[in-house]
């Protein structure tokens, strides 16, 4: 019999090993590194793993955790528990506390021992910020090698967890190394969609762990046997095991005789050898999800303890069991499945109660995390009610962790289970529309708003409105009328009617009326109804006042507010939101106010302060270690006025967090808009044409209920059309909105002061624009007093009307922060063309190049685009001495030889032309992707197109020479 597989030498596997230790060389300089090693079961993974470790033992701190093999009752968070604890023994529990300070509150939820804490003391954004920051903070210390194993057998709410850390662990020498099963990973199953979703956002190296060739299987079999291997021997091994180490190491000690005749019975060749009490040790063991103590091993062998120790020798000695910090464990999952599915039925389920039954007995109330475990073990025990009853603790478990996927899991399970116990609601001890209801919430917070309504309508459906507590079918309706929002249809009025109507028959509950009010209202203000919005508003505000609950009321003064001001009545909006953020006693009340008020601010032009407030929301968001998650929901939300200031680069950064994220199909939504605006102010018009036409049925049904989401699309077809040019189709899509029928809200108010600007420019052209000019400046007149007058109305009133001295005020007026960005550069536009129409040519080239300049600041390619054509249409280009102009114009104002680009931005272009993306182009050339995205942006500027694949096209035209051509595509 060979030796136990740890103890031979590892083979076949340098290059792996080489490129680990290189990610590690690359982490311990700073910058944290996330590899997935992966390939099928028994091909050395985690053996690879062994080896680093034990490398760089002595330069760094190596902490393993394991995904369990519980079927689908997955323990919430499993690897992480114990990989935080590793940290926290490493770091010393004192200096965690000092160091993550209230973080360790959210701890305690992982980690009881840390810190006892209940579920209402934190919440799932502080537990995630406070893993981060531990782990940021043992970086600071020593590097950290964090390592999952068996990730194929991962829970959602790990998967999450892992996903949020590869995105926001942004410093600090850590190496966060994942193992996966390739062969167990199912395609669309949650474990494919994080490693498709990190892979295509470069988050992750994948590490392909192959076969070994023949060469390397005669040297792995050398050195297990201690002597040389026939040809022979090493042809009938290398068929059968097909290269896999885990099966060659099996083999080898069959190289001179017979070979097993199947894989199974490969598998149990070395169990089949053993004497009967090892026999019975190595299936008590394979009844585990975990390692073993030997208490407990003792205990379910039931074996005296002298044959117990024997027989565990004889075990660990065969090679099938090995000891890890004390406890016993297969060495490799392979042969646990292999020793537990040769159970028969009954041993199985005999195997498994015992376990569930030694696990009640030593599982306090502070252990609930062995609730998922109790959940697995009765279940394979055949036992329906325990079963029943630790899959409802086990969601309870789970949700008070914020791991709302494993909690929805044990949720369906009890589902499952609950039409097999004739008395389940005595059982669990909790009613039946109850444990749906909490599914329900379960699943919308894990993000699956589908399920969440399929549970609700379930649940409504058993619902008899002539026995059932009316406030519970009354929160049903809450519900589904929440999850059918969360979804962007429409149906929530009508479901929230009837709540209300249940409620009025003669609940006595105002606390539950406020809240149902509350939705209701801001239904009606979202789909323009804002006099009815602001008198239920009211009367959920005296119901919240007669409750004695700040938040309800916090939320009525919040709806009423911006249903004055979308109404013109600015100051009273202004003044019922001070009324919000006064009553706010909770941080939902809070966020929503910070949210919704920056919103309406950004609506109004009042960028700076719409960035203050929600900036002000991040200040408590720090405090609480949520800067994180809570944090960058505010920070998204201040994407709109940003890109307003011309931050475009902050927002595409707030982009890619958000897309990287499983969020709620309204607020994809959102950010849909926001995306497709960036696009095209870079100049992918066709890119932000094509999510334009995905997204399109979305916005078109959520349209209808959401007038919002109406203009949202509005304002994307607008940007697209501006992005290629088409301004004509841009006002078209502009006049369009005029002549709809539906509710009029404040989001028409920056489309007009654009549709001004395409007017300007259009005129300019020779296109007759009288008939815009009515549709756009009755509009504008048309709203209330209190939007009248301001900067906006100067800039819409120069471009309509033209001249000189109205085009030198709304160049001065667009310079104020409180002014879209963008229109710094229009207006320069503008006001060159009238001074060129008044024969003014120098003052025109210096304003056109202070446009030019901003256009460049702010990398718009379509502005850039515009400008640069005028200055050469006019003849200016020369005169302005930018290369933009020259570039645009077709003429180069400078050699025929000359090249109009940079050598760093031909080094880029070469790299646009392979297909590498801003931030590969970044590594190659080490510069920021920032950097990158200013050079890609003049390079096409430079070259007169408007995508990459243009510049690549280009590039590799023989006729772009090094010595240089002008680079102009008509």
């Amino acid at each position: 019999m060979p030796p136990s597989a740890p103890s031979a030498a590892m083979v076949g596997r340098e290059t792996e090993l080489a490129t680990i230790r290189e990610l590690f060389r690359r982490a311990v300089d700073g910058v944290p590194v996330a590899a997935l090693i992966e390939g099928e079961a028994g091909i050395g993974k985690s053996r690879l793993l062994r080896e680093f470790s034990a490398e760089v033992a002595n330069r760094a701190d190596v902490h393993v955790g394991w995904c369990l093999d519980l079927g689908t009752s997955r323990t919430p968070f499993g690897p992480l528990a114990g990989i935080l604890r590793s940290i926290v023994a490493s770091m010393g529990a004192d200096r965690v506390r000092e160091e993550i300070g209230v973080g360790v509150e959210a701890l305690g939820m992982l980690l009881p021992e840390l810190n006892p804490t209940e579920r209402s003391q934190t919440s799932p954004d502080r537990l995630r910020d406070a893993i981060a920051a531990l782990i940021e903070a043992a970086a600071e210390h020593a590097p950290q090698v964090l390592v999952v194993e068996d990730l194929h057998w991962a829970d959602e709410s790990t998967l999450a967890l892992l996903s949020f850390l590869l995105r926001t662990l942004g410093h600090g020498r850590i190496l966060l190394i994942l193992t996966c099963r390739s062969d167990d990973v199912r395609r669309g199953d949650a474990v494919s969609r994080f490693i498709g979703e990190s892979t295509r956002a470069r988050l992750l190296e994948r590490v392909a762990i192959d076969r070994l060739d023949t060469s390397a299987v005669r040297a792995l079999v050398e050195s297990l046997t201690g002597q040389p291997v026939t040809d022979a021997a090493l042809d009938r091994i290398h068929d059968r095991a097909e290269g896999v180490p885990f099966f060659v190491e099996e083999l080898a000690g069959c190289s001179t005789g017979p070979l097993p005749g199947s894989l199974r019975d490969l598998l149990l060749a070395r169990f089949d050898r053993l004497s009967d009490d090892a026999r019975r040790v190595v299936q008590v063991v394979s009844g585990a999800e975990r390692p073993l103590t030997h208490p407990l091993v003792n205990r379910l062998a039931g074996l005296p303890e002298a044959r117990l120790d024997e027989a565990i020798r004889e075990a660990t000695l065969s090679g099938i069991l090995v000891v890890v910090d004390d406890d016993y464990r297969f060495r490799h999952a392979l042969l646990r499945e292999a020793v537990h599915d040769d159970l028969l039925p009954g041993e199985r389920a005999r195997l498994h109660r015992a376990y569930a039954e030694a696990l009640e007995e030593n599982c306090s109330g502070a252990e609930t995390a062995d609730s998922a475990a109790l959940a697995y073990h009765w279940q394979l025990a055949q036992d329906d009610r325990r079963a029943l009853a630790a899959a409802v603790t086990a969601m309870a478990d789970a949700k008070s962790r914020f791991a709302f996927a494993s909690a929805a899991r044990f949720g369906e399970l009890a589902l499952d289970l609950w039409i097999q116990v004739p008395d389940a609601e005595a059982v669990v001890g909790v009613a039946r529309l109850e444990v749906l209801r909490t599914l329900g919430s379960v699943l919308r917070n894990a993000g699956d708003g589908e399920r969440a309504l399929a549970v609700v309508d379930l649940a409504l459906a058993e619902v008899d409105p002539t026995t059932v507590d009316p406030r519970m079918h009354a929160r049903l309706l809450r519900d589904k009328a929440y999850y059918t929002m969360n979804l962007g249809r429409a149906g929530a009025v009508p479901l929230l009617q009837q709540a209300l109507e249940i409620l009025e028959a003669g609940v006595d509950d105002d606390r539950l009326r406020a809240s149902v009010l509350n939705q209701l209202a801001s239904r009606y203000m979202i789909s323009g109804r804002l006099d009815e919005a602001i008198a239920l508003a009211a009367e959920a505000g005296e119901r919240a006042a007669r409750a004695g609950s700040d938040d309800e009321a916090s939320i009525a003064a919040n709806v009423r507010g911006g249903a004055r001001a979308h109404l013109g009545d600015l100051d009273a909006g202004h003044r019922e939101y001070a009324l919000a953020l006064q009553l706010a006693k909770g941080t939902n009340a809070e966020m929503r106010y910070r949210v919704n008020y920056s919103d309406l601010l950004g609506l109004l032009g009042r960028y700076r302060d719409a960035v203050r407030v929600a900036e002000e929301g991040l200040a408590p968001a720090r405090a609480f270690g949520v800067e994180r998650t809570t944090g960058a929901l505010m920070t998204q939300n201040m994407a709109v006025p940003l890109l307003e200031m011309g931050e475009i680069e902050r927002v595409e950064g707030m982009l890619a967090r958000e897309l990287a994220q499983r969020t709620l199909r309204i607020s994809h939504m959102y950010s849909t808009m926001t995306r497709v605006r960036v696009l095209s102010w870079r100049g992918r018009h066709e890119e932000a044409a094509e999510i334009l036409r995905e997204w399109h049925p979305a916005f078109e049904e959520t349209g209808r209920v959401e007038r919002q989401i109406w203009y949202d699309e509005v304002m994307m077809r607008v940007a697209v059309a501006e992005g290629r040019g088409d301004l004509a189709g841009a006002l078209g899509e502009v006049r369009a909105m005029l002549a709809d029928q539906g509710p009029v809200s404040l989001h028409q108010r920056r489309l007009l002061l654009e549709a001004a600007w395409f007017i300007a420019e259009l005129r300019a052209s020779g296109v007759e624009v009288e008939a815009a000019v009515a549709d756009v400046r009755d509009a504008w007149r048309a709203q209330p007093p209190q939007l009248r007058g301001d900067r906006w109305e100067t800039i819409l009133e120069a471009f309509l009307f033209p001249s000189v001295a109205a085009l030198r005020q709304a160049v001065e007026h667009a310079d104020d922060r409180d002014v879209p960005v963008t229109f710094a550069v229009t207006t320069r536009l503008a006001l060159a063309r009238a001074l060129v129409d008044a024969g003014d040519r120098g003052e025109a080239s210096a304003v056109l190049s202070a446009a030019m300049r901003q256009a460049e600041r702010l990398g718009h390619v379509p502005l850039g685009r515009i400008v640069g054509g005028f200055q050469a249409a006019a003849g200016l280009a020369a005169a302005s001495g930018t290369a933009s102009g020259t570039a645009a114009s077709g003429t180069t104002g400078v050699e025929p030889d000359a090249d109009p680009l940079t050598a760093r931005e031909r080094q880029v272009l070469e790299l646009i032309a392979e297909g590498l993306s801003n931030r590969q182009i970044g590594e190659r050339l080490f510069i920021s992707v920032k950097t990158v995205s200013v050079h890609v942006s003049a390079v096409l500027r430079k070259l007169g197109v408007s995508t990459r694949t243009e510049a690549a096209v280009l590039q590799k035209n023989p006729n772009f020479r090094d010595t240089g051509q002008p680079a102009v595509v008509r």
